[in-house]
C-alpha cells in the first residue's frame, strides 16, 4: 500500500495553491498517491502488447533452434529457484553442524531466521534466542523407538525437535506426542532435575538442538538485563528490548516488545527508537487484535490535539491512518464522524498544509459508489444540502447529512461528490 511520508515535516508545507500538479508514478516516489482510473490491470497490458505485435511483419528474420542452450540455462535456474527452500535448510544444517566456538555472526543470523519461527522460541527476546543460537549442539537420533531419556534420568540440557516426533511416555501411563518447534527437558535453574517418563523417537531421523543447563540458565536469567520494564503504580505497563541493529554501534535503542493496550496507544505520540521506525504503521494494521473499537484511539488522538506541542504528531498518526487504513472511515460512521471533527480542528488552528494533505488523501482513496434515495413525494426533503456547481466553479460536494437520517442510513457522507 502506498504511504505517506515518514517524516512529514521535512515536507515543505505553503499555503499557496501549486501552480501545476505532476503526477508521479508511484514506482518512482513512494510517497505519491495515484487514482484507480490511471492504473492499467495486466489484461490491458497484455491487449496492448497482442495489437502491437499483430502489426509486426516477421518476414525475412532467421529461424533459430526451438532448444537453445540459454533457454536450458533459464530452465536450470528455474529449478534452482523452486528449490531454494530446501536450500535454505540445507544452510541451516551447515551452521547448526558447526561448533559454537567455530559459528560466525553471519551463521548466528542464519539460524535466528529460523528459529524464531519455531513455538519454542516464540516468547523469548531477540538478544536471548541469539544467544541460545550461539551455544545449541545440533544431534540426530536415526532410529525410531530409540530412547532419549530414561524415566529419573538426570537432566542437563534443554531439546528443541527440528525435525520428526518424540513420544512422552508417563509414569500414570499416560502418553504426549511433540513434534517440530516443541520443546522438553529442563527447566532454566541450576537445581538437579529428573525427566519424568520416557522420551523416544516415533519416526525415524530425528533431528534435535540441545543447549546445556548451564548456558540455559545463564541465558534465561542474564541476558534478561538487555530488557527495561515500565511500571505505574506497581504494575509493569510495558516491556522494551535494546537491541543494536550494526555493529558500528550508531542504530541501536529500545524497541517495544510487549505493553498494555492503552500503554501502547500512548506510544504513538511519545518518540520512537531508531531501531523502531515503524511504531506508528505497524499499530495501525495490529491494533484490532487487541482494541474493541477504533474509536479508543481516536478519541484518545482528539485529546491529545488539543496539546501544542503534541498537534504534529497527532497530525501525522491520522494522516497515516487515512493513507493506509481508510476503510476504517468509510465503513464506519462513528470513524467519519471523528474524521469530521479532526478536519474542522485543522480548520480552527490554521493548519493549512495538513489540512490540504488530508483532504488529498481522502480524495484518493474514496470509492465511486451508487446510493438510492426513495421519497415517498416530490416535496418530501432530501435531508442533506450540496455546495457548489458550475457558477462556483467546482464540483458538487454534498455539504450536510442530517445525522439518523434516510440518507444517512443510505450511506450518503459529507464530501461525498456528485
Amino acid at each position: 500500500y502506498l504511504q505517506l511520508p515518514a517524516d512529514l515535516t521535512k515536507m515543505h508545507l505553503t499555503d499557496n495553491p501549486h501552480p501545476q500538479v505532476t503526477h508521479v508514478p508511484s514506482s518512482q516516489s513512494g510517497c505519491s498517491i495515484a487514482s484507480d482510473s490511471g492504473s492499467s490491470s495486466l489484461s490491458d497490458i497484455y491487449q496492448a502488447t497482442e495489437s502491437e505485435m499483430g502489426d509486426v511483419d516477421l518476414t525475412g528474420l532467421p529461424e533459430a533452434p526451438v532448444d537453445s542452450e540459454d533457454e536450458e540455462e533459464e530452465e536450470d535456474e528455474d529449478i534452482d529457484r523452486t528449490s531454494d527452500p530446501l536450500l535454505g535448510r540445507d544452510v541451516v544444517r551447515e551452521c547448526l553442524e558447526k561448533e559454537p566456538a567455530d559459528k560466525t555472526d553471519d551463521d548466528i543470523e542464519q539460524l535466528l531466521e529460523f528459529m524464531h519461527q519455531l513455538p519454542a522460541f516464540a516468547n523469548m527476546t531477540m538478544s536471548v534466542r541469539r544467544e541460545l543460537c550461539s551455544v545449541m549442539i545440533f544431534e540426530v537420533v536415526e532410529q525410531a523407538g530409540a530412547i532419549i531419556l530414561e524415566d529419573g534420568q538426570e537432566l542437563d540440557s534443554w531439546y528443541v525437535i527440528l525435525n520428526g516426533t518424540v513420544e512422552i511416555s508417563y509414569p500414570d501411563g499416560k502418553s504426549e506426542s511433540l513434534c517440530m518447534g516443541n520443546s522438553f527437558g529442563i527447566t532454566p535453574s541450576l537445581d538437579k532435575q529428573y525427566m519424568n517418563g520416557v522420551v523416544r523417537t516415533k519416526v525415524d531421523d530425528c533431528q534435535f538442538v540441545c543447549i546445556a543447563q548451564q548456558d540455559y540458565w545463564r541465558i534465561l536469567n542474564h541476558v534478561e538485563k538487555n530488557t527495561h520494564k515500565v511500571e505505574e503504580e506497581g504494575e509493569i505497563v510495558m516491556v522494551k528490548e535494546h537491541r543494536e541493529l550494526d555493529r558500528s554501534g550508531t542504530r541501536k535503542g529500545h524497541i517495544v516488545i510487549k505493553a498494555t493496550p492503552e500503554r501502547l496507544i500512548m506510544h504513538l505520540i511519545e518518540e520512537h527508537s531508531i531501531v523502531d521506525p515503524t511504531y506508528i504503521e505497524d499499530f495501525l494494521l495490529t491494533y484490532r487484535t487487541f482494541l474493541t473499537s477504533p474509536l479508543e484511539v481516536g478519541n484518545k488522538l482528539l485529546e491529545w490535539f488539543a496539546v501544542d506541542s503534541l498537534r504534529d504528531k497527532v497530525t501525522r498518526v491520522v494522516l497515516l491512518w487515512v493513507n493506509n487504513h481508510f476503510n476504517d472511515f468509510e465503513g464506519d460512521p462513528a470513524m467519519t464522524r471523528f474524521l469530521e471533527e479532526f478536519e474542522k480542528n485543522l480548520e480552527d488552528t490554521k493548519m493549512k498544509g495538513h489540512l490540504r494533505l488530508l483532504n488529498i488523501a481522502c480524495a484518493a482513496k474514496a470509492k465511486w459508489r451508487q446510493i438510492t434515495l426513495q421519497k415517498p413525494s416530490r416535496d418530501s426533503p432530501l435531508f442533506f444540502s450540496l455546495l457548489g456547481g458550475s457558477d462556483r466553479g467546482f464540483g458538487i460536494f454534498v455539504e450536510t447529512v442530517e445525522i439518523g437520517s434516510k440518507a444517512a442510513e443510505a450511506g450518503l457522507k459529507r464530501g461525498d461528490q456528485v
